[in-house]
């Protein structure tokens, strides 16, 4: 067995030049002076995804501060998250970012961006922290395998802070271009990355199997023909098997825009997500109950409809007493065998039925999955059990970090997915010699 190195002499290389593998090589490299650390990316340009994030903005985080509130947007990794969001928490980073000069302005929604409305003031800044802390960046670096030389001689401690001590743990990081990398700590933070899963599987962990999330809807409907462009600002959509019909309570609220392939907007992202394995295990193929006016219960609905009817003379098509857009409530009336040129007086109970029906139930099919512009997310990776949420060490293999989307945890769209980058990454970067304390403030 190798002797077990200081902290000064300490040697972590971090696999990934992503959001969560640059804010832990920072936070390793500040935290633990002394420290080398070596950050790995394939790529030719690091944090590429921050880079084309929010349409270049870069939707940093959400301007919400209570933990509690900010892990029910994750469909994966709630519990996981709880502990580290009180340690590190959205205010935390809005911090981080201000103590280096970049300030983050609210937008009415919650998503949070830099006040230049420019990715780049994000990855400068963290390119720039990586430098001064002494990172030493690398990259078109790809990494074909990684393995712990220790593996087999370890054995578990009472009270560490993981099962294992993590003073003696030794890596191997072959790299595809032949070179042989050692290493004292690995930190792998590789996204959703194959290879990344690989490495952490040839390492003893299990992956789950990672399949999309945060995608659009594609649907082939005829009451949805010829109305790309326009939105609703509040729909309710239901996701239901196509052979059963059945659900299991997967349903959001929220705008919805109608594009040429189907259906996309904030309510059919955040559903994607919830709904991520639901849709996985049927090809893509489901139900989809939307709800036009969620504001309104059936019989709200059909008291609107009535009132309408006994006072209003225009045609159907002409006077819509609801707040829908003209060409959506026209095609309503099409759907329901409503002739939009007959006059409001002429509407019988039968048809008011129907419509009423359109409205709340409209029943689509779900006929394959698109995707939402840059904001690729999975769902799936390495199980939360087997990582110490304290540290982020693995409970399988001493010396492993795990930080980002490499792990089984994902959020919905509004920042939530950088947010867990930030904070896991920072607690991997903090952990790494878990015998000094982290300092809050780095």
């Amino acid at each position: 067995m190798s002797i077990s190195p200081s902290l000064n002499s300490l040697k972590v290389v971090v696999v990934g030049g992503g959001a969560a593998g640059f804010f832990a090589a920072i936070a390793a490299a500040a935290t633990h002076p002394g420290t080398r650390v070596i950050l790995l990316e394939a790529g030719r340009k690091p944090l590429a995804k921050v880079r084309i994030s929010g349409g270049g903005r870069c939707n940093v985080t959400h301007a919400c501060f209570d933990p509690a509130v900010f892990v029910q947007n994750y469909p994966r990794g709630s519990k996981a998250l709880r502990g580290p969001f009180s340690r590190f928490q959205a205010r935390d980073t809005v911090e981080w970012f201000a103590r280096r000069g970049v300030e983050l302005k609210t937008e009415a929604d919650g998503r949070m961006f830099p006040i230049t409305d420019d990715s780049a003031t994000i990855v400068d800044c963290l390119l720039s922290d990586a430098r001064n802390a002494g990172v030493e960046i690398r990259t078109g670096t790809a990494v074909e395998q990684a393995s712990s030389l220790l593996a087999n001689s370890q054995t578990p401690v009472e009270g560490a802070s993981s099962r294992f001590a993590n003073s003696d743990s030794q890596f191997e990081i072959k790299l595809k271009s032949g070179e042989v990398l050692r290493s004292d700590r690995l930190l792998l933070a590789t996204g959703s990355s194959p290879q990344g899963h690989r490495i952490a599987k040839n390492l003893g962990h299990s992956i789950v199997t990672p399949v999309p999330s945060l995608f659009t809807f594609n649907l082939k409907d005829e009451r949805l023909e010829d109305l790309a462009g326009v939105s609703v600002a509040r729909v309710r959509l239901r996701l239901a098997d196509k052979e059963s019909g059945k659900s299991k309570n997967l349903e959001q609220t929220g705008p919805v825009l109608i594009t040429h392939w189907g259906l996309s907007g904030p309510a059919v992202l955040k559903l994607s997500a919830w709904g991520a394995r639901f849709l996985s295990d049927r090809g893509y193929r489901a139900n989809l109950l939307i709800n036009w006016l969620p504001q309104y219960n059936r019989e709200e609905l059909r008291g609107q409809l009535q009132l309408r009817r006994g006072k209003e003379k225009k045609a159907i098509a002409n006077s819509c007493p609801f707040p829908l857009p003209r060409r959506l409530w026209e095609s309503v009336l099409k759907a329901a065998a409503i002739d939009s040129q007959q006059l409001w007086a002429q509407l019988s109970n039968k048809s008011i039925d129907r419509l009423v029906g359109e409205l709340a139930s409209g029943k689509y099919q779900i006929k394959g999955k698109g995707v939402f512009k840059e904001e690729f997310v999975t769902c799936g990776g390495v199980s939360l059990k087997e990582v110490n949420f304290k540290t982020m060490e693995s409970r399988l293999c001493p010396g492993l970090y795990l930080a980002g989307e490499v792990l089984d945890l994902d959020g919905v769209t509004g920042g939530f997915n950088f947010q867990s980058a930030w904070t896991t990454g920072w607690l991997a970067g903090s952990g790494i010699a878990t015998s000094i304390s982290p300092d809050p403030s780095v």
